[in-house]
């Protein structure tokens, strides 16, 4: 049995927004991507600049494929009068259904200027054999 309680009080109304931050904001600070196909394979690039190969890694889990990694970046600049230092730290992750027909045992994946492209071979369309389906009597 579930029950929910009326949101009639000034709290609950208030916090309503707020329910979902979490999800809205780590969706928000995921890496730019984009997803493409062609007869051959899908691909997936995701702008990941700054990051080294090293702090990337992907993995292929029951039709799924996870990018998790860490940015690390700081640059310092100095003058006669003056000092600039900006860090840039944080971890992410992206996750990816993949089609039915994706060929979990065929991804490869490419960091290349900032770019990680995944690739992801189609698996070969199984050829359709006709068959004999014996009737029973019920």
């Amino acid at each position: 049995m579930v029950e929910k309680t009326p949101a009639t009080s000034f709290w609950p109304s208030f916090y309503e927004p707020f329910r979902n931050f979490g999800t809205r904001l780590s969706e928000w600070l995921a890496p730019a991507s984009e997803a493409s196909s062609d007869g051959k394979s899908y691909r997936i690039a995701i702008e990941l600049p700054g990051v080294e190969d090293k702090d990337v890694e992907v993995t292929v889990d029951d039709g799924m494929v996870t990018v998790k990694g860490e940015k690390r970046e700081s640059r310092e600049e100095k003058g006669e009068t003056w000092y600039f230092s900006e860090r840039q730290y944080g971890s992410f992750s992206r996750s990816f259904r993949l089609p039915a027909d994706a060929d979990q045992g065929a991804v490869s994946a490419d960091l290349k200027d900032g770019v990680l492209t995944l690739t992801v071979a189609r698996a070969a369309p199984e050829a359709a054999r006709a068959r004999k389906v014996p009737v029973a009597r019920g």
